[in-house]
């Protein structure tokens, strides 16, 4: 049985060892606090990452869409359209077995973007343009995007076979999506892409089309070798 006076002594000690803890973990917190801690934040493309305090990195759900969002979502809609208008050419005109294979690739990754495009409108209640049935072709309605073709570049696309057929579709394509690079410019310079989702997707059509562009500019020059 224990006496009462080691009762006694035995609380005093939990008691100590509790405010010892209390005192240890609230100093940890203030050094951590004192000492800070930097993050670095990837820049819009094109631009340089910053380097923020860890209090001053914004939430991945503060920022909101905006009309100017909603405006590039419409329009690279019609933009990628036209793109898998131009992919739809390929069969029965090219003279290689590169373009086939690389225009397969842009008409899969295109036309997943516009699947994701239109539900991320829909998601909002925004108006999702028409891009004709099938796989979104859009036939001409409407202001053109940056990079797109004219009806006239795309007859001279469409009358091409062959080796001619190839260039045309390159240098077209390479012009496309340049575009699409504007496209994106545009959008930060008009104070959108903070929404995270958007930003997530604006990010990722941006790297995907620079990387496209120096895949086709390298097709290019082995025709000219």
């Amino acid at each position: 049985m224990i006496s009462t006076t080691s009762s006694r002594q035995l609380l005093a000690l939990v008691l100590a060892a509790a405010a010892i803890s209390a005192c240890t973990a609230e100093t940890a917190g203030k050094a951590a606090e004192k000492a800070g801690v930097n993050v670095v934040q990837p820049g819009a493309p094109g631009q340089d990452s910053k380097v923020l305090p860890a209090d001053e990195v914004p939430k991945a759900d503060d920022g909101e869409y905006t009309d100017a969002d909603v405006r590039f979502m419409q329009g690279m809609i019609r933009h990628h359209s036209q793109a898998l208008r131009m992919t739809g050419l390929v069969a029965g005109r090219s003279g290689s077995e590169d373009l086939p294979r690389f225009a397969r690739r842009i008409e899969i990754s295109q036309q997943d973007e516009i699947d994701q495009m239109v539900r991320w409108l829909r998601d909002r209640l925004q108006q999702v343009p028409s891009v004709g049935s099938g796989a979104g072709h859009d036939h001409g309605g409407g202001a053109l995007m940056p990079g797109m073709l004219s009806e006239e570049q795309f007859a001279e696309l469409e009358q091409a076979k062959g080796a001619r057929f190839d260039r045309l579709f390159y240098e077209y394509m390479i012009q496309h999506h340049l575009g699409a690079l504007t496209m994106v410019e545009g959008l930060f310079g008009d104070g959108g892409g903070e929404e995270a989702e958007i930003n997530k997707f604006v990010t990722h059509v941006d790297a995907d089309q620079r990387i496209e562009i120096d895949r086709m500019r390298g097709l290019l020059a082995r025709m000219d070798g």
